[in-house]
C-alpha cells in the first residue's frame, strides 16, 4: 500500500512563498510520475503540475505558470512544490498524487494515490 504525506503548508502573506513536501512510501517510488492537485473551498479538486518519473517531463496548470516549480528527489522518495509570488487565490488544500505509471499527466483519474492535503491559505 502506498503512503504519501504532505506537509509545509501554512499562511503566508501574499507575495510570499512556500515549499511543500510530499514523501511517499510503500512501492517504487522513481517509477511512477507525481502531480499536485488542489481544492478550493466550494470548488472541485484542480490540477496544479505533474513531473514525470525521471523528472524530465513537467507540466504546470496556467494559472500557476512561471510562480510553482515542481521537483523530484528519487533518492528520498519525495517530491516537492516551490511556490513563489503567492496569491490570494491559491488558497486551497493542497494534494500530492502518484501516477499509475511513469509519464506526468494532468488527468486526475491516471492518479492511483493519494496524500491527505496540507493547508495553503494565502492572505491580502
Amino acid at each position: 500500500q502506498v503512503q504519501l504525506v504532505e506537509s509545509g503548508g501554512g499562511l503566508v502573506q501574499a507575495g510570499g512563498s512556500l515549499r511543500l513536501s510530499c514523501a511517499a512510501s510503500g512501492r517504487t517510488f522513481n517509477n511512477h510520475a507525481m502531480g499536485w492537485f488542489r481544492q478550493a473551498p466550494g470548488k472541485e479538486r484542480e490540477f496544479v503540475a505533474a513531473i514525470s518519473w525521471t523528472g524530465s517531463s513537467i507540466y504546470y496548470a496556467d494559472s500557476v505558470k512561471g510562480r510553482f516549480t515542481i521537483s523530484r528527489d528519487n533518492a528520498k522518495n519525495t517530491v516537492y512544490l516551490q511556490m513563489n509570488s503567492l496569491k490570494p487565490e491559491d488558497t486551497a488544500v493542497y494534494y500530492c498524487a502518484e501516477h499509475r505509471w511513469g509519464w506526468a499527466s494532468a488527468v486526475m483519474s491516471q492518479y492511483e494515490y493519494w496524500g491527505q492535503g496540507t493547508q495553503v491559505t494565502v492572505s491580502s
